[in-house]
C-alpha cells in the first residue's frame, strides 16, 4: 500500500498537529504572534511590578525576560537574528495586572519563525496563511515575490524543489525530449 493517505486521515492528522501545537504553545509562560517582518512576545505579569523589576535583555540572536530574581519567562537562543536597535520592550496595564510586551524587528523579513526561542516547540510555518490583507497592500510583483518564497519555503521543508528548481528541472526535461541522443546522467543541478 503505497501513496499518501487519503484525505481524511491527512485532515484528521493535520487537525491532531495543530490541536498538539496549539496546546504547547498554550503551555507556555508566554504569548507570541509574528508578522513576515516582525515578532510580538506578551507575558502576563502582576499589576505590583514595575519597569525596575524587571530583567529583559534583547540580544541579537538571543533573548532573556523576566522579573528580576526569579525564574525567567523566557530565556535562550532566537532562531534568527534581529535588529536590536528596532526592537522594544514595554510595560502595559490591563484589567487584571501588566503585559510585558517585546518586540522584535526580525532581520530578514522574509521568513517565518517556528518558535520564539529555540528551546521552545515549534509550529509548522507551512501551515502560515498570511493576512490577505497585509499581502493584498503590496504590489503585485512584491506580492508574488513573497507568495514564491513562501511557497519555496515549505518545497524546502517538504524536501521537494524549490519554484526555480523546478523551473530548470522543466526545461532540462523539455530539453532531453527535444535531444534523445544527447546523454544527461552526468548533469548536475544546482
Amino acid at each position: 500500500m503505497s501513496g499518501s493517505p487519503p484525505p481524511e486521515e491527512r485532515a484528521k492528522a493535520d487537525a491532531e498537529a495543530r490541536a498538539k501545537e496549539q496546546a504547547e504553545q498554550a503551555a507556555l509562560p508566554y504569548k507570541w504572534d509574528q508578522t513576515i517582518k516582525d515578532l510580538d512576545i506578551t507575558i502576563s505579569i502582576d499589576a505590583k511590578y514595575k519597569g525596575r523589576d524587571l530583567d529583559v535583555k534583547i540580544g541579537r540572536n538571543a533573548l532573556k525576560a523576566g522579573i528580576k530574581g526569579q525564574e525567567p519567562f523566557i530565556e535562550g537562543e532566537l532562531p534568527h537574528v534581529i535588529r536590536v536597535d528596532e526592537s522594544t520592550w514595554t510595560l502595559t496595564p490591563t484589567s487584571d495586572g501588566k503585559d510585558l510586551e517585546i518586540h522584535l524587528d526580525k532581520q530578514n523579513q522574509m521568513e517565518w519563525w517556528p518558535h520564539v526561542i529555540t528551546t521552545a516547540p515549534k509550529i509548522d510555518t507551512s501551515k502560515i496563511q498570511p493576512e490577505n490583507s497585509k499581502l493584498g497592500d503590496l504590489d503585485g510583483e512584491t506580492r508574488g515575490m513573497v507568495e514564491k518564497m513562501m511557497f519555496d519555503q515549505r518545497q524546502k521543508e517538504a524536501g521537494k524543489p524549490t519554484s526555480d528548481e523546478q523551473k530548470k528541472l522543466d526545461i532540462l526535461e523539455q530539453f532531453k525530449k527535444q535531444h534523445p541522443e544527447m546523454d544527461f546522467s552526468n548533469v548536475k543541478m544546482g
